[in-house]
């Protein structure tokens, strides 16, 4: 099966591309990456080299890719977006593949709390009228949740009217990632993640890792595991729970071998033991 997947690229590290390219590999996928950014490294470093690419430039790579692609793409997966005329790229791609039954699964990056919006103005606004609405399955974190909501999420039940309301724009399926309400019974060193699928909602939970510095990409990791995991077992929670056990055993060795990067490369992506680690229940 073959997935387009238009996000960011860096040379350095593992986020965007670099994050979701090797591991749907690893799970039998045929990628086809398409980049809308060529930075030397991720912009968490405070600096870095390269150039946001323009519009045409994207459509142009797209375009080729039919040209020649005999297979049929199955999903899209969308991650950053520095511009909404490049979200309009997107789309364009995603109503191409629409004719083929394909998905298209949309992390609409846009911040994360405590460190609020890193998006251009117009991006939440894009995502909104176009992006969500296009979209089969969304995965925001609790910031980009609240943001699309237009409301705060302080309680378990707000997070799930949250999914309720997004779910009314277009998709069918719903995760929130990090999500951070008060939960009864919960250890404090905890995270969780809901997942809502045509009005059934399921928590997922790992032990939380703490780092004097968080790598960056787990988002992008975790919502390109998720789509693999969904397309092969088309069951929402056996895909969460797969997918909340790799991205945890990842983390878990970032940590351990004291790293700034996420260490994808040499993870067993067929392991079912990882899934150890994970809490998933159905409320």
């Amino acid at each position: 099966m073959s997935i387009l997947s238009i996000q960011s690229h860096v040379s350095y590290g593992h986020v965007g591309n670099g994050a979701a390219t090797f591991p749907l590999q690893s799970l039998g996928y045929e990628v086809w990456p398409v980049n809308t950014v060529n930075f030397s490294n991720h912009t968490g470093y405070g600096k870095w080299a390269g150039q946001v690419l323009p519009p045409d430039h994207v459509r142009a790579i797209i375009h080729g890719i039919w040209d020649v692609a005999a297979d049929p793409c199955e999903a899209v997966l969308s991650g950053y977006v520095g511009d909404p005329a490049v979200g309009n790229v997107i789309l364009e791609a995603v109503q191409h593949t629409k004719n083929q039954q394909s998905l298209y699964l949309c992390d609409p990056v846009m911040g994360d709390v405590g460190r609020g919006f890193f998006v251009k103005d117009g991006i939440l606004d894009f995502f909104k009228i176009k992006g969500i609405p296009a979209a089969n399955i969304i995965t925001p974190n609790h910031f980009e949740a609240e943001a699309l909501y237009g409301s705060p999420i302080h309680t378990l039940e707000e997070a799930q009217s949250a999914c309720h309301e997004l779910s009314k724009w277009g998709p069918q399926t719903i995760v929130i990632t990090s999500l951070e309400v008060p939960l009864p019974g919960t250890a404090a060193h905890t995270i969780s993640t809901l997942l809502f699928h045509q009005s059934h909602f399921w928590l997922g939970q790992t032990p939380r890792i703490n780092f004097e510095i968080a790598p960056n990409g787990t988002g992008d990791l975790f919502s390109a595991l998720y789509l693999g995991h969904f397309l092969k077992t088309q069951n929402p929670a056996t895909a969460l729970n797969l997918t909340l056990g790799h991205v945890y055993a990842i983390i878990e060795k970032t940590a351990r071998l004291s790293k700034r990067e996420l260490q994808i490369i040499g993870h067993n992506y067929g392991n079912l033991a990882c899934v150890d680690d994970v809490k998933i229940n159905a409320l």
